[in-house]
């Protein structure tokens, strides 16, 4: 089952339904206080101010995490497709039968690679996964027992291309695991919690200023809602789409 995170409208909703009662609480504890007491008064400023930096801070420092391991995932899928497509003009290196066995099974390893980009579905992701594995067994295989017969610096060429195709999925997969950590979140919610209240509390009549009151909890959760967009590779609209994978599968499927 999927973390709350990868699903970015959920996270949405959350946010609005924990951030906007968060304000009406602060502006209701007013209300009843009528006014801000003088002793209250001259420190509310600034413990407003510090929070709602902080709390910038802390979105603006996660936005940029979710930012740079969404680039961290395009890059990897660039490298996987240059180092499927590599091995696959290296096979020729192979004896023409191991040649002929490799690129049939680097064939079958890009589909699956695809499926890994494009696929939602956790039980068709648990049958790729499965795929996937099976298939490197496959072409280390395929290409090992040839290096193990013909030690020359061609095959072993074709060796170290094979390694890299297998080292390349493993760490797109690590990238994919790479998330923000749950703390993170929390702690980012925790402090617009507080910013809500600290600004609700800050208002000076509710009924003319219920408006300006929801800026703040909006405000605060269509950017935790970019952020969780950025960093769920499977779930909402920006995703990671397999454009150079896809760029070389006429390369690779052709006869």
């Amino acid at each position: 089952m999927r973390p709350i995170t990868d699903h970015p409208a959920f996270v949405l909703l959350l946010s609005l339904a924990l951030l906007w009662p968060s304000a009406l609480l602060g502006a209701f504890m007013l209300r009843r206080e009528r006014a801000i007491p003088d002793d209250v008064d001259k420190h509310y400023g600034l413990i407003l101010g510090a929070t709602l930096t902080l709390l910038s801070l802390i979105v603006g420092f996660s936005f940029s995490m979710a930012v740079g391991r969404y680039d961290q995932r395009k890059n990897l899928e660039e490298e996987e497709a240059n180092a499927i497509g590599t091995e696959y003009v290296r096979a020729e290196l192979l004896p023409a039968a191991a040649a002929a066995r490799v690129r049939a099974l680097l064939k079958s390893y890009l589909e699956q690679r695809i499926i890994f980009y494009t696929e939602r579905e956790e039980e068709v992701l648990r049958r790729n996964a499965a795929r996937t594995a099976e298939l490197q067994r496959d072409l280390w295989k395929a290409v090992s027992e040839v290096a193990a017969e013909r030690q020359t610096p061609t095959i072993a060429l074709a060796a170290m291309g094979m390694n890299d195709v297998l080292n390349a999925q493993g760490y797109t997969q690590a990238a994919w695991w790479n998330r923000i950590p749950v703390a993170a979140w929390l702690l980012m919610l925790a402090i617009a919690v507080s910013s809500c209240v600290l600004a609700g509390y800050g208002v000076r009549s509710l009924r003319s200023e219920r408006m300006l009151l929801m800026v703040l909890p909006l405000v605060v959760s269509l950017s935790l809602f970019l952020i969780a967009e950025i960093d769920s590779p499977r779930t909402g609209l920006i995703r990671v789409t397999p454009q150079n994978l896809l760029s070389i599968v006429d390369k690779i499927q052709a006869p």
